[in-house]
């Protein structure tokens, strides 16, 4: 089975700046005025990584979702 990745947002966290959502729309969305993501698992998509490394305050957690390895943010 292809790698798959998890998309975590701290939503107690999360300011609702609204980035995730404007550079990864098919991901993430706002829920209340904060972040969620679209669906906990989901194929690899670089795009998902460029929207963790960009929240301001690191809300998103990205991971392979077999081992929990953390790909974004950057550690």
């Amino acid at each position: 089975m292809p790698e798959q990745w998890s998309i975590e947002v701290d939503r107690d966290t999360c300011l609702g700046s609204g980035v995730c959502v404007g550079m990864a729309p098919d991901h993430f969305t706002l829920v209340d005025g904060r972040s969620s993501p679209r669906a906990e698992t989901i194929d690899p998509d670089d795009v998902v990584i460029d929207a963790a490394d960009s929240c301001p305050i690191e809300a998103i957690l990205v991971r392979v979702a077999d081992t929990g390895k953390i790909l974004a943010p950057e550690q």
